[in-house]
């Protein structure tokens, strides 16, 4: 097994797919507590629309991080809970939380200043006259 983390086998790049879509992590924090249902878990994350949350919720039960269990009656009730693997992944998670609440307004401060366009320095009304021929237009050669 590699811990090179840059080679496409690597078992690390795994756990950073897994970490790297927004709401793979945001959905496993929020069943943290316990079982939710899919329009609990909605209320609680925000943001998040139905179809989203079924896409991320079967991500994640096709990883084998959260268990989908059914509950029969009218209507039918379906529950999403972790795994045991699923936990294994809260630690992380809370560590890289951590990490954004200490660093978040370093981080935002570094895009702004990416995105904030360099001041250009004024320019002058006056033209050097450095060239004497500076601005004069040459008569195009005629055919």
């Amino acid at each position: 097994m590699t811990t090179d983390a840059f080679l496409a086998d690597c078992r690390a790049r795994l756990a950073f797919d897994l970490l790297s879509n927004t709401w793979n992590a945001v959905v496993l924090w929020a069943l943290r507590d316990g079982p939710s249902r899919p329009v609990d878990l909605r209320e609680r994350i925000g943001g998040i629309s139905s179809k989203v949350l079924t896409e991320t919720l079967r991500r994640l039960q096709f990883n084998g991080l959260v268990d989908r269990q059914a509950h029969p009656g009218a209507p039918a009730r379906v529950e999403y809970r972790l795994t045991a693997l699923g936990r294994t992944l809260l630690a992380p998670i809370e560590a890289v939380g951590a990490w954004a609440f200490e660093h978040g307004d370093e981080v935002m401060a570094a895009q702004e200043a990416a995105s904030t366009p360099a001041p250009q320095p004024p320019r002058s009304s006056r033209r050097e006259p450095s060239d004497p021929r500076a601005g004069v237009r040459e008569a195009a050669p005629r055919l």
